[in-house]
């Protein structure tokens, strides 16, 4: 009898007999390094009033082996390895990844796919090509999870009142967070552009094509969607990674104002809970100017990365008065006897590759 995997959205109920087990929908620890095929994903609904507080299990899908080589294509359903929501897969990107963890002796049989190395902070770092995907997320999962799942955020156009703006239930994953599944539901992913990007299969249920104004709506925002570099660094078992895009530039008076986006992950890869107290940004701009930013917490939040609740992500932006800089820092752990440690925030450059005043558009 195949093992059944039961996904709530309070927490991971798992029968005594199945040892795999999933990250609930509330970002609860993430532990699946080799889920089973064939595995029946369940979760929680609000159908039906005989159950506590009128929820039921309902059948999501059906786990796939996740691809150890290749990419997946557009239209894949998967569940989030690390904050455990429900998603599908926009298209693909292929990106550097300098992980400052991995030392430059121990690239002998990755040296094919070495693309570019840099020398920051006294340590050589190799950048190796990595695939990471733009995503949907399922806009039932949104409340549960660790992730601010508005984290792609666009410049306004010149004649909106708003600098910026951002589009809801978007996300970038590593092909490592993907758990791949199948599904019979026409809809299996609750978002508003689902059905705008995506049409299933009349014959094969379980297939989505992507149509073609996803293809449009890619080609005309690349600029601002693509990721070329990620970096990341670990500390004392927790684990920062950080994702910089360029969102473009605008002409205040006689200056010129460059933007970027950068989306932070922070794992705690051991059993001991830590929470974060505080951040301490430095700054530097091409102009020669160097700013230094302290504070509690991020995005007015303190979060506790625990055994059962390891990983928080978020987004934040940063503006310049010069074409590129670069940015580093540390974050402030504390202990559960009140001890606290720096943890290394890796150094990641600020580049204006691309240039378009007319920007991005909401529309699609």
């Amino acid at each position: 009898m195949a093992a059944r995997v039961f996904i709530t959205v309070a927490r991971c109920l798992r029968p005594a007999r199945c040892r795999s087990r999933f990250g609930a929908l509330s970002g609860t620890r993430r532990t699946v390094s080799s889920p089973l095929s064939g595995v029946a994903l369940r979760c929680l609904s609000s159908r039906g009033g005989n159950r506590a507080e009128g929820k039921v299990l309902e059948t999501v899908g059906v786990l796939e082996p996740p691809r150890e080589q290749g990419k997946y294509n557009s239209g894949q359903l998967f569940l989030h390895k690390v904050f455990g929501y429900r998603g599908v897969v926009l298209f693909p990107w292929r990106a550097r990844l300098y992980d400052r963890d991995v030392s430059s002796s121990s690239n002998d049989s990755d040296c094919r796919k070495t693309e570019q190395s840099g020398t920051q902070g006294g340590k050589e770092v190799k950048g190796q090509t990595q695939v990471y995907y733009q995503v949907l997320v399922d806009s039932r999962d949104c409340p549960h999870i660790r992730a601010q799942t508005e984290g792609v955020t666009f410049l306004a156009s010149h004649d909106d009142g708003r600098p910026l703006y951002a589009i809801p239930g978007l996300d970038y994953i590593a092909h490592n967070d993907v758990l791949p599944y199948t599904s019979t539901d026409r809809t299996p992913i609750h978002h508003e552009l689902f059905d705008r990007f995506f049409t299933s299969d009349a014959n094969q249920a379980s297939v989505f094509a992507a149509r073609d104004t996803l293809h449009a709506w890619q080609e005309k925002n690349h600029p601002w969607l693509e990721l070329s570099d990620v970096h990341r660094e670990t500390t004392e078992n927790v684990r920062v990674t950080v994702t910089p895009f360029y969102m473009g530039m605008r002409e205040t008076g006689n200056s010129r104002v460059y933007w970027w986006r950068y989306c932070i992950r922070l794992e705690n890869l051991s059993i001991e809970a830590v929470q974060l107290r505080e951040r301490h940004w430095r700054i530097f701009s091409l102009t020669g100017t160097l700013e230094t930013v302290r504070g509690r917490g991020v995005v007015g939040r303190e979060p506790i990365l625990s055994k059962e609740q390891p990983a928080f992500q978020y987004s934040s932006h940063v503006s310049l008065q010069a074409a590129s800089g670069h940015m580093w820092g540390t974050f402030r752990f504390e202990h559960v006897d009140g001890s606290q440690f720096d943890v290394r925030i890796p150094p990641f450059s600020l580049e204006s590759t691309k240039e378009d005043k007319s920007g991005p558009r909401e529309s699609w």
